[in-house]
This record gives C-alpha cells, sequence and structure tokens, in this order.
C-alpha cells in the first residue's frame, strides 16, 4: 500500500516518534523512505544579519549543514538495517512548501511527520508546518501526536 515513504523530519521528540512509526510501515509493505531536514531559510536570512556584523555567515552554514548530516547518519543506517531503501535530502527553504515539492518530486505514497515541531506550541491544535501539508498534501499523511 504505501511503497515509498516521505519522512521530514526537524528531529524534535515528536519527530522522533514519527519515525518510529516509519519503521514499523516496514511490515505493511514500504520499501523506501526519503528522509527530508528542511533548513529553514528564514533562520538563515536571520543569520545573515550576523554576517555584517564580522561572523563567517558561510562558515556558520557550512557547520548546520554538517550538523544536520551527522544526525541524518544515524536515522539512515537504522532504516537501512530494517531492510529500507534510503534516500537523504537535505534543502534550504519554507519547511512546509519544500516538503510539499519533495512529495511530489519524489512521487511517495506517504507522509510521515511529527505533528508539532521544534516550536512545540502547545496552544495550538496541530503545528504550522504539519497542518500545511496535511491541508496541501496530494497523498495521504500519517500525522503522529506527541
Amino acid at each position: 500500500m504505501f511503497k515509498k515513504i516521505l519522512h521530514p523530519t526537524d528531529f524534535s521528540d515528536v519527530a522522533m516518534k514519527a519515525f518510529t512509526f516509519v519503521k514499523g510501515l516496514k511490515s505493511a509493505g514500504a520499501e523506501e523512505v526519503v528522509l527530508l531536514h528542511v533548513i529553514d531559510k528564514r533562520s538563515l536570512n536571520s543569520l545573515a544579519m550576523y554576517a555584517e556584523a564580522g561572523m563567517d555567515f558561510i562558515k556558520i552554514e557550512r557547520d548546520w549543514r554538517e550538523k544536520v548530516k551527522q544526525t541524518l547518519s544515524p536515522l539512515e543506517d537504522e532504516l537501512k538495517k530494517s531492510g529500507f531503501k534510503v534516500k537523504v535530502r537535505i534543502e534550504e527553504g519554507i519547511p512546509f512548501r519544500t516538503i510539499l515539492k519533495a512529495e511530489e518530486e519524489e512521487g511517495v505514497s506517504v507522509i510521515v511527520v511529527g505533528s508539532h515541531g521544534k516550536s512545540n506550541i502547545r496552544e495550538m491544535f496541530l503545528g504550522s508546518v504539519s497542518e500545511q501539508v496535511v491541508r496541501k498534501a496530494k497523498n495521504p499523511v500519517l500525522v503522529v501526536k506527541r
């Protein structure tokens, strides 16, 4: 049923809980997982302000990407050990838009996402990213709540 899974992650607790669901879909016939981390370009724009104050923006961005790669690597390894084919994507952009773009480009059959990201605003029913993905995705979205 769900052959190819898109799993966007911001490494929050809820995203890691969703990762557990991704692994569980192997027994339901899932074969491939696309791990996606979106570096919010709005955060990068904020960092760029510090470049004007003498900070090395290029180095900060490079270090950020390297940290993301290091954090995704054990997830990738764990999925491969479970028998999945894995593709890792690190993108810059507006998170929900980038997730929807990846959905289309990768031809996934389901998106598995946590209900709230790192901002973790308790007052909201769903996090803004997951809400936008649910509203605009073309394929089923499995939202894992905290």
